[in-house]
């Protein structure tokens, strides 16, 4: 077991301990179909962990600091929101045990315990997928999830340059709040109106296969959840509100770009941390991804409404 990779094997051990950590405290507080879910689970994740422990011959009973605050936070959301979250969080883990599975595989398949981590990994694929998957099918619909942050993402990120490009150009924060309100409400009516109508025309060809199927005699695919009017007003919402992070510190009164950038700079980390979690990118990978975006936009709306300030004698 010399050619173990030390970091990959406590990692493991660590997320199975958080895994059935977080399914008995969160069979604590839910009830009905959200508990008889976790009462399954919970002996699938115990039979992982005490195999991870075996197999790497190492011990570990307490989750270090970053899984405890994870843990908390989860569990306070659940608390919250309720079942829905639950199906969230469990659909989120079930990504995240996929990717770490396939790496294990991928190190040990051709060494002599490779049928032992087969079997778990079948467990995995296989059981807790199964009940996770079922669950979370009839409370989670990821078109709208997705939609809700990638709609705020964009409000956020579009706005912010939109906001350093009118602090460039303009003096006068009236103005600048002014300014920024109405590109907002504009790129919400924007957004969701394309997002209408991206959704009507997949639904419309989404119908002609399925009559194409039924005229074949063939299983058709299910229809996609959702009227395509919903999900233009969920995407141009959540636009303007991730719209509003750039202009709140303008409008209460706070003057210069510093303040814009500082709230959007904790946004954008607390929204791809969020995200991280639940598609199972690497987080730093996606903080550093939208830091970079941001970036850009920032630096080229400022530098175009310098320019325009100067070619154009714009004082505002």
């Amino acid at each position: 077991m010399a050619d173990i990779d030390p970091g990959l094997a406590r990692s493991l051990i660590l997320d199975e301990l958080f895994d059935l950590t977080l399914y008995r405290r969160l069979r604590e507080i839910q009830k009905g179909e959200a508990r008889a879910v976790l009462d399954r689970l919970i002996p699938v994740e115990v039979k992982h962990f005490n195999f991870w422990q075996g197999f790497f011959k190492r011990t570990i009973s307490r989750l270090d600091f970053p899984r405890r605050i994870k843990l908390e936070a989860a569990v306070l959301v659940c608390r919250l929101f309720g079942p829905a979250a639950v199906h969230l969080i469990l659909e989120a883990i079930e990504i995240h045990g996929v990717q770490k599975y396939l790496a294990v595989w991928e190190a040990y398949k051709d060494g002599p315990l490779g049928p032992a981590v087969r079997d778990v990994l079948e467990d995995e694929f296989r059981h807790e997928d199964e009940l996770v998957s079922a669950l979370a099918a009839r409370k989670i619909n990821p078109e709208r999830i997705r939609s809700l942050f990638l709609g705020f993402n964009d409000g956020l990120v579009e706005i912010l340059g939109a906001v350093s490009g009118f602090f460039a150009a303009f003096e006068n924060r009236s103005t600048i709040l002014m300014a920024g309100v109405t590109v907002s409400v504009a790129g919400a009516i924007s957004m969701a109106a394309g997002a209408y109508v991206a959704s009507a025309s997949e639904r419309e060809i989404e119908k002609i296969e399925r009559g194409k199927a039924a005229f074949l005699g063939g299983a058709a695919a299910p229809e996609t959840e959702g009227h395509p009017l919903g999900l233009g007003l969920l995407v141009g919402v959540s636009y303007f509100l991730g719209a509003v992070i750039p202009l709140l510190p303008v409008a209460m009164g706070f003057k210069g770009l510093a303040f814009s950038l500082l709230a959007a700079v904790m946004m954008i980390v607390a929204v791809s941390a969020l995200l991280s979690f639940l598609s199972g990118m690497e987080l730093r990978r996606r903080i550093l991804t939208n830091l970079v975006v941001m970036a850009a936009a920032v630096g080229v709306s400022y530098a175009i409404g310098e320019i325009v300030k100067s070619a154009w004698g714009v004082r505002i």
